[in-house]
């Protein structure tokens, strides 16, 4: 299994030789392999989430996050600190400033010195609320920067999770390529050479959208959603055999690329063998799981004069409408019944 960093080391990319072609696949791809958590700074948060600086700018790049949890340190301000969880960003509310006005200044610059630890991240003050001066003391004292917002506790709540989340998840690459069909992301899969990459060229020049060719980094956004994104090094780059890399955004425009897309449904191409059965009704249910996700699966035979990308784009859309209550497999069922009835009243009379 392999496991790679979050950052990666380009110049070793750049000098490696062709003669470690194989070497470099292996690294790009990480087949089946589990990624390490990207790393996130204070300022990339600032940068996504839309907060305000108002002390500690200079600190920003250097404060790692390492938890998607956000402690809302109501108790800590009565002075309980048995359970401070000084690694997370600490998020002040109405409830907290109005409480923190009742103690006197002494007091407020004891607590605020105590939760502003080494390892804490960031303060953030929600609603437009003022900063109390000793935050901003106990902050400079121990190099935590003091951040804002106008919107809501609840709402700065809620995005600084589903963006922490995103990007502190545990990541599983997957040897496949991912487009966005009709507004549904389709993870392609399939052995190498089976003409994976070929088929989304195919697909973006019908005006669909790649997100990722070769390696998927998938993570569980919640328990209902996977998410797929190109890794950095490979992002909007597609490889076509006896071609080579081509740059998608740069030849077919901006509109021909996503950065992400949930995962929707996955169409792995099988080379066609006559000893092989593959579903030819659609009430073959197949499904395949990532983390604590199931997503829909269909295996589509490839075979000479078979144009696959118009094959996806159908189940794309035969996906979309069985998701919208039609049922192609079940009109049909119903069709053939019906015919049955009707020849066996026939018979009945005769």
């Amino acid at each position: 299994m392999f496991r790679f960093q979050s950052v990666w080391r380009l110049e070793w990319v750049v000098s490696t030789s062709l003669d470690n072609a194989d070497a470099l696949f292996l690294l790009l791809n990480g087949l089946g392999g589990i990624i390490l958590a990207e790393s996130v700074t204070v300022a990339d948060l600032v940068k996504n989430t839309r907060l305000d600086v108002y002390h500690g700018a200079e600190l920003l790049a250097d404060k790692v996050i390492t938890t998607s949890d956000i402690s809302r340190p109501g108790l800590a301000l009565t002075g309980y600190f048995n359970y401070y969880p000084r690694e997370r960003v600490q998020l002040l509310g109405k409830t907290e400033t109005a409480y923190s006005k009742n103690m006197t200044h002494d007091e407020r610059l004891m607590i605020f010195r105590k939760m502003c630890q080494l390892t804490t991240p960031a303060f953030v003050v929600s609603t437009g609320l003022p900063v109390p001066a000793e935050l901003v003391t106990a902050g400079q004292e121990n190099g935590v920067p003091i951040l804002g917002t106008k919107m809501t506790s609840s709402r700065i709540l809620s995005n600084m999770t589903n963006y922490l989340e995103g990007k502190l998840a545990e990541r599983q690459s997957v040897h496949g390529v991912l487009v966005d069909i009709y507004g549904l992301g389709v993870l392609i899969t399939g052995d190498s050479g089976v003409g994976k990459s070929e088929t989304a060229l195919e697909l973006v020049k019908r005006g669909h959208r790649l997100i990722a060719d070769d390696r998927v980094d998938v993570y569980q956004q919640d328990e209902q959603t996977l998410v797929g994104e190109a890794p950095k090094i490979l992002s909007h780059l597609l490889e076509i055999r006896g071609i080579g890399i081509i740059d998608v955004m740069n030849l077919f425009g901006a509109g021909a690329v996503r950065q992400d897309t949930d995962i929707d449904l996955i169409v792995h191409l099988e080379s066609w063998t006559p000893d092989k059965q593959f579903d030819r009704l659609g009430n073959g249910e197949q499904s395949r799981r990532f983390f604590d996700v199931e997503v829909p699966e269909i295996s589509v035979p490839v075979k000479t004069g078979r144009n696959l990308a118009i094959i996806i784009e159908a189940a794309a859309m035969n996906f979309r409408a069985e998701s919208m209550g039609y049922d192609a497999t079940k009109v049909f069922d119903d069709n053939l019944n019906s015919l049955i009835k009707e020849n066996s009243a026939q018979d009945s009379h005769k």
